[in-house]
């Protein structure tokens, strides 16, 4: 149905996106570890749920940080747990429970926290509502997380694509023609400010916008390409 040089050209472009796209989810894992990215804003989080004393308390916790350092991750039932530590003042008496938390000095913590006591009606519920009540809350969370992380995808992935000069653009016209010449990498540099370097703007933005679908994505297409490619006619 296709030219082996149609599946060529979609060989070697999607070859390179998976490339680019992997090298960018290299660098964006390697610098959300560094910086301690999810850790952060795990924290942030919880602390937009109850307060920063509250979030404090909470991760002074051993079920919710056992070893001192802030957590990327917290199990919903040890949140409950912990955060049921943090406020009774009498363990295993749920009336008293519903005192701690009208005393609670934050309004919207308070209002939160005891419409879901008065939800629960019982101990062995109120754990369960607090847990998915957390769950809600990390939902956004990491919507948010995932938002910037595309962001920040398509920021490295335009960097790569102008520090090497990969314009998806005179990367197809090279595959198209065969060109011999390499179709990455600057020949001249810096480059006039003409038409040909919009061109050039305009392929560099095509080149980032493709990482943003994932190494994954990239490399499943190139090996159904070439499964498709093997089943054809030789030149």
């Amino acid at each position: 149905m296709f030219g082996s040089t149609v599946l060529e050209v979609v060989v070697g472009l999607t070859f390179c996106y998976a490339t680019v796209a992997l090298i960018v989810s290299t660098l964006q894992e390697a610098l959300a570890s560094a910086f301690k990215l999810r850790a952060r804003t795990l924290f942030g989080g919880v602390k937009t749920m109850l307060n920063d004393a509250l979030a404090r308390a909470l991760y002074a916790q051993s079920l919710v940080n056992p070893h001192g350092e802030h957590p990327s991750y917290i199990e919903p039932r040890d949140f409950a747990a912990a955060l049921v530590d943090v406020i009774q003042t009498v363990p295993g008496n749920y009336v008293q429970l519903g005192r701690d938390i009208e005393a609670l000095a934050d309004p919207q913590v308070r209002r939160a926290l005891a419409g879901i006591y008065q939800r629960a009606g019982s101990a062995d519920q109120f754990r369960p509502e607090l847990a998915a009540w957390f769950e809600s809350a990390m939902d956004r969370v990491s919507g948010s997380y995932k938002r910037r992380s595309m962001m920040a995808s398509l920021l490295l992935s335009l960097l790569l694509a102008v520090l090497f000069n990969i314009d998806s653009i005179h990367l197809f016209q090279a595959l198209w023609l065969h060109s011999p010449e390499p179709p990455i990498g600057w020949r001249q540099f810096p480059p006039a400010f003409d038409v040909q370097f919009v061109m050039n703007v305009a392929g560099w933005l095509l080149t980032a916008s493709t990482a943003l679908f994932g190494a994954p994505f990239w490399f499943d297409l190139m090996k159904k390409t070439v499964q498709l490619r093997g089943t054809g006619a030789k030149p």
